[in-house]
């Protein structure tokens, strides 16, 4: 018996009749233009932070909580959203989704204090798992079953776009005018995100048979589980470098902080060319991808620290980390799309809970190596421990299943 890792082996909810796009070009960008206002808002304050603290009077460190805040409203809104918007049509339901992240970070803008910011932070996280889930399983729908990664992948290009264009330049807007522009053109893509999907986005209908009993059940699954777990630890290792690239290129390849967002740059493009590299794998195999991406990471890591000493050495390493990251990203948004089950929607928007516990998981442990004196190259040695560790559970969830198709004969 051998594991199924075809990208057409999906649930009888992707095997449906595709819905048909008139203009399916257009209605991917519209999804994906949702991503780009997500990942701009996402990581923007991070390039803003010190803005940010100075702005509601609180240190950088304490300011540094505005992100975390984020990242829970992610988590708690992934399955929340889901599980309550599951039997609405997927198209209204991500115009809503959209309105909510407009308001969330038009709220950023306008909060005057720590506290009142850190509840906006939290309010704009809750749409983004649920979106790009439910954005996922419309673009699947609406893809040939040959092309269900690619159609996938095109959606997360967005978010990957982002850090390529969309960073940079809200950082830059936040600088000239103040760091509260910066969410406030988060806001407006939000609204050019809200009017692109109503306009080209077909009209597919949401699960009438969904409950709230049916798409819990997918944490039944232990595929789910296991899922959630190799994204959570696996991917993990990227934020480990990722968080403390800044201090890496300054302090141990001898750089000067221009040097900074080149390679910031490389990360982001990295992004770009895995992403679209990732949907291809799919439609070969998604859990070979997997494997693959999470051997690949695991291997940078361990290149990334051996070349970081060495100046522009390590650029290219940085590239690759991304590439092979990305590969991990959609694949996982596929292979929980796959396991659900009946759970589509919930299942498809745990995702990127899993992948904000990743950030949160390798910028901590990445931080305790640093505060225990091994320096600052040790975080990549991090990143190859939990990129290892993620391959691992993939392992663990290839052998279950194998087993599974043992005892029912499949």
């Amino acid at each position: 018996m051998t594991m199924t890792t075809a990208a057409t082996d999906t649930p009888a909810d992707l095997d449906a009749p595709s819905v048909t796009a008139r203009h399916f070009g257009l209605a991917v960008v519209a999804l994906a233009m949702g991503g780009f206002a997500i990942g701009t808002t996402e990581f923007v304050t991070m390039g803003l932070l010190p803005q940010i603290a100075s702005g509601v009077d609180v240190s950088i460190p304490t300011g540094g909580h505005v992100i975390s805040a984020y990242a829970v409203g992610v988590v708690v809104g992934a399955p929340l959203l889901a599980f309550l918007g599951a039997r609405l049509p997927r198209r209204a339901l991500l115009i809503a989704l959209m309105a909510a992240f407009a308001v969330g970070n038009g709220v950023s803008a306008l909060a005057t204090s720590y506290e009142q910011l850190m509840l906006a932070r939290f309010a704009a996280g809750l749409p983004h798992g649920a979106y790009f889930g439910v954005a996922s399983l419309v673009a699947a729908s609406m893809a040939r079953p040959s092309r269900k990664g690619r159609a996938v992948s095109q959606v997360m290009l967005g978010l990957s776009v982002a850090n390529v264009i969309g960073v940079p330049a809200a950082t830059l807007l936040g600088q000239e005018l103040g760091w509260r522009a910066a969410f406030w053109a988060a806001a407006g893509l939000a609204v050019v995100t809200l009017a692109l999907v109503a306009w080209f986005v077909p009209s597919c209908p949401g699960d009438a048979e969904a409950s709230g009993r049916r798409e819990l059940s997918a944490f039944k699954v232990p595929q789910v589980w296991l899922t959630l777990l190799a994204g959570a630890v696996g991917f993990g290792g990227m934020f480990a470098v990722y968080t403390y690239i800044a201090p890496v290129v300054t302090d141990v390849s001898g750089l000067g902080e221009r040097a900074v967002p080149v390679y910031l740059l490389f990360f982001g493009l990295g992004m770009v060319a895995g992403t679209w590299v990732a949907g291809i794998m799919a439609d070969w195999s998604i859990f070979r991808s997997l494997i693959i991406g999470g051997v690949g990471m695991g291997a940078t890591m361990l290149a990334f620290w051996l070349t970081a000493p060495y100046g522009w050495a390590a650029l290219p390493v940085v590239f690759l980390i991304t590439v092979l990251g990305s590969v991990l990203v959609v694949n996982l948004q596929l292979r929980l799309m796959d396991v659900a089950g009946d759970a589509q929607t919930l299942g498809a928007a745990m995702n990127h809970a899993s992948l904000n516990i990743a950030n949160a998981l390798g910028a901590w442990l990445g931080g305790l190596v640093i505060a225990a004196g091994y320096g600052l190259r040790a975080p990549a040695l991090v990143g190859l421990v939990l990129s290892l560790g993620g391959v691992a559970i993939l392992l663990v969830s290839a052998r279950l299943h194998v087993r599974g198709q043992a005892v029912t004969g499949g």
